[in-house]
């Protein structure tokens, strides 16, 4: 990586914000051609989104709850979730169509969407309608029905368990993607422990920290010299002077000089410390004279300068850093509250992987086990050694009921060949679907569900390479960093160079390198991200020389526009951490 990171946007045109303008052919097009309704749409999908995770019936981006993990809100009280509650309405609010107006092809074999005609039933209700087991028009929505589907009083109608899951049929914006996968992480309940300071380390806080005595504790000498008291010339006081370390001295009386050490308790009625060097020691007449001018309070640390006791000096999510150690043992503490690290069990999918030696006779090699664990241990979380499954519906099965992981990621099959077998298998179990497919490429058949009320999430990476590392950063990244209780990094945006092109309807995710302001080659001086070639679904060459990946926008960008830029998990590591915050 060259160039410093994270510079700040300033929020041009035609980055994050912007979205697809009418009649765009995929290349690149001006900046500030997003228009209100694309917007609107938008602001709609993410609130629906954050619906589904807070229990929120409301499709008004107005009720989306919002804020960061300290204090953050998840309705109108403020207050945290049920586990239960994040999914009510699921069904029944979720739009049967993205805001670009592409929906999801429905697999052949994949249980009737709304609006179609289940095999040898009656048409369904259009989209956005509830729909009974048998296809046909239910109660509105969050309206509880009875085993025929008429409306009844009470909780909401059981699933039988013969009965299949209607699925979403809708691929999420990008953002609400991100933002749906964190929360479900946030809303999950992750128990807080104590551990000491030197098992503390790559944590992330789990409870405020506050000072547990005021910093400084005493009032201090901030340089070795002299305590004096009262105007001088003083007299000099025969002893050994004032050490750090020891108990409170004797006042000083007025007229008196006496040696300090940095950092000893300064006695009381001392008016300043004069540095050694601003001194003159006259020892024939026991007489000590400043060099320069002295002022009250000149070179002393006063007591509580940092802190008081009781005071807050950083929030629940952050990181433990070498320095948050030190601050911490200087603010009093032996242990630290801070979340577990999230566990996460990885599942290799495909008979045509191979785990050593050149691809042969239709084999290839497997390019994500080796690379899905580090980058997993990257964001934090604690891996288990990837399981290669094959293309094994009752292997996949066992797995995912056996689990006792926080998180699981599948590799391969969550799109609708003859043998993807993730979306039969989570139908199987009686998973519920937060996110089916995402309006992004590379990656757009990704998926994010839960197995259970208290189970595990799973998100189901697509089986290209780059179409895997799309779904990391789209939903493993943001889950893992609400399982661990990580305060979300802010967006930061980078002007690109060179045009780069678009998808017409979805976000693509562009690997880049960052060139310094006045490296050779920077355009006027100013730093700039470049797009890599080899950028295909199916290809590392790019990403694995980048150091981060552009958002580009529907539509494209044109050269100079400033884009948002998502940092690789280890692009701005420190080696002790290996990562983010691990």
């Amino acid at each position: 990586m060259t160039g410093a990171r994270r510079p700040g946007g300033s929020g041009a045109p035609g980055g994050a914000g912007a979205t697809r303008s009418a009649g765009t052919s995929g290349g690149p097009r001006d900046a500030g051609s997003t228009t209100a309704e694309d917007r609107a749409d938008e602001e709609r999908a993410v609130a629906q989104a954050l619906a589904l995770v807070s229990g929120q019936a409301s499709g008004d981006a107005e009720s989306a709850p919002t804020g960061g993990p300290s204090g953050r809100s998840t309705g109108s009280s403020g207050d945290s979730p049920r586990p239960d509650d994040w999914l009510t309405g699921l069904q029944n609010d979720w739009p049967d169509t993205p805001s670009s107006g592409e929906p999801r092809p429905r697999p052949a074999d994949e249980p009737h969407a709304r609006g179609s005609v289940p095999p040898g039933g009656t048409p369904a209700a259009g989209p956005g309608t509830p729909v009974t087991g048998n296809g046909t028009p239910a109660a509105g929505p969050g309206t509880s029905v009875t085993g025929d589907g008429t409306p009844a009083t009470g909780g909401p109608r059981p699933r039988p368990a013969d009965e299949p899951r209607t699925p979403l049929h809708a691929a999420l914006p990008w953002r609400a993607a991100r933002r749906v996968a964190e929360r479900a992480g946030w809303t999950r309940a992750v128990h807080v422990e104590r551990v000491g300071l030197g098992g503390a380390l790559g944590r992330v806080l789990g409870a405020p920290l506050a000072a547990l005595t005021d910093l400084p504790p005493f009032d201090t000498s901030a340089m070795d010299g002299w305590a004096v008291a009262g105007p001088g010339p003083w007299n000099i006081r025969e002893d050994d002077g004032i050490l750090a370390g020891h108990g409170a001295c004797a006042p000083l009386p007025d007229g008196a000089a006496v040696r300090i050490a940095t950092g000893a308790r300064v006695p009381a009625e001392v008016t300043a410390v004069i540095r050694s060097e601003h001194a003159h020691a006259d020892e024939a007449k026991g007489l000590l004279y400043a060099q320069r001018p002295v002022s009250q309070g000149q070179d002393i640390r006063p007591r509580g300068q940092e802190c008081r006791s009781g005071e807050q000096l950083l929030p629940a999510g952050t990181v433990v850093t070498p320095a948050v150690l030190g601050l911490a043992a200087a603010a009093g503490y032996d242990e630290l509250p801070v979340r577990p690290r999230p566990r996460v069990d990885i599942l290799v999918l495909g008979d045509e992987l191979l785990t050593a030696g050149l691809p042969r006779d239709g084999l290839i090699r497997d390019a994500l086990g080796p690379m899905i664990g580090p980058w997993l241990h990257a964001l934090g979380a604690e891996v288990s050694p990837p399981r290669r499954l094959g293309d094994d519906a009752e292997a996949l099965w066992k797995a995912l009921t056996g689990s006792e992981a926080d998180l699981i990621i599948t590799t391969g099959g969550t799109a609708a060949g003859p043998v993807d077998h993730v979306h039969r298998v989570l139908d199987r179990i009686g998973a519920e679907l937060l996110v089916d497919g995402v309006a992004v490429r590379p990656g757009h058949p990704m998926l994010l569900a839960r197995l259970g009320s208290a189970g595990p999430c799973l998100v189901g990476l697509p089986g290209n390479p780059l179409a895997a590392v799309s779904g990391l950063l789209t939903l493993a990244g943001p889950l893992l960093g609400g399982l661990a209780g990580r305060t979300p990094d802010d967006p930061y945006r980078v002007a690109v160079r060179d045009d780069v092109q678009g998808h017409p309807h979805d976000t693509r995710l562009v690997p880049v390198v960052h060139r310094a302001a006045g490296e050779p080659g920077t355009a006027g001086g100013a730093e700039h991200v470049v797009p890599l070639h080899y950028n295909g679904p199916a290809m590392l060459r790019g990403i694995a020389a980048a150091d981060g990946l552009a958002v580009v926008e529907p539509g494209g960008v044109r050269s100079g526009t400033e884009v948002e830029i998502l940092d690789l998990p280890w692009a701005s590591a420190t080696p002790w951490t290996e990562g983010c915050f691990t």
